[in-house]
């Protein structure tokens, strides 16, 4: 399991672009058969006068665009899930977020994309959190969903996303945002509550809560593929002078360093090739 485990190694394919692959594949086939185009273009093209660029790096992502990618991923994860395998703990009509009634059809009917996004939204918001903490969420859902081997389907997705999200805020981010902080945004959820779920959680990632560079890149990376293949552009800003004179800095600084690097790869090549001179000369005159 380990092995084909995408949360822990970089080359296993993440599974949420495994699962959104069904739809995307279906609406290109359906756009084909139809002579339809897949929509309007809204990508923005550089010219002479106009350079675009995209400030969403995998070291500092854009927020916005990064929880809607996630928000879409699970929307995937749910609508194309295997089968409706969860545990009480993360059952809502077991364990509500509010006090208000949880529908009959609260276990059958999918949420849409907008409502997964909203409820995401809301929650780093309120707590003040990074792009990068929404990736490392969407890391610990899948792993949470290989180890424990359960779905996330309409009667637990809210209870999941708010583990995974709560645990992602105190590994991720430096100022970590407190268990009694989430209570004071979902105001009918208790303290007690929210540790037990906790609990369980680490108790069910086997207490793994690593996650290493390459996997947060390749993460990010799918994020990026998964919003080409729905329409959802990251955000292309003009290039001002003020970003540019930056980024020439940025270059220059990088062209010392690369410098630096190789006059010392230089030097210990040299030192090498001294050496093994000398060595040579040793063996020659013994």
């Amino acid at each position: 399991m380990a092995e084909a485990n995408p949360s822990d190694h970089p080359r296993a394919s993440t599974l949420f672009l495994n699962k959104s692959q069904t739809d995307v594949r279906e609406k290109r086939k359906s756009n084909y058969m139809n002579h339809t185009s897949p929509g309007l273009l809204t990508k923005k093209y550089s010219s002479c006068s106009t350079i675009f660029i995209d400030d969403s790096t995998v070291s500092q992502p854009n927020l916005k665009s990064t929880i809607k990618c996630v928000a879409l991923a699970i929307y995937y994860h749910i609508k194309n899930r295997d089968s409706n395998r969860s545990l009480d703990i993360f059952d809502e009509k077991k364990h509500p977020l509010s006090r208000e009634k949880v529908p009959d059809d609260y276990s059958v009917v999918d949420p849409e994309h907008k409502l997964i996004y909203r409820f995401i939204r809301t929650l780093f918001s309120s707590a003040q959190l990074t792009a990068e903490c929404a990736i490392v969420t969407l890391v610990y859902l899948e792993r949470l969903l290989t180890y424990a081997e359960m779905d996330i389907c309409p009667c637990n997705w809210k209870r999941i996303v708010l583990g995974a999200i709560l645990l992602a805020s105190k590994v991720w981010d430096d100022q970590a945002v407190w268990n009694v902080d989430y209570c004071q945004i979902l105001k009918d959820i208790t303290v007690e509550d929210m540790n037990e779920m906790e609990r369980h959680f680490l108790e069910l990632l086997q207490f793994n809560i690593n996650v290493p560079a390459s996997v947060y890149a390749k993460y990010y990376f799918d994020l990026r593929s998964l919003a080409d293949d729905n329409n959802l552009s990251f955000p292309l800003e003009p290039l001002s002078n003020k970003r540019a004179q930056k980024l020439e800095a940025i270059s220059r600084l990088c062209e010392d360093k690369y410098k630096d690097l190789s006059k010392s790869a230089m030097r210990r090549s040299i030192s090498a090739d001294n050496l093994v001179g000398i060595k040579n000369a040793q063996a020659v005159l013994s």
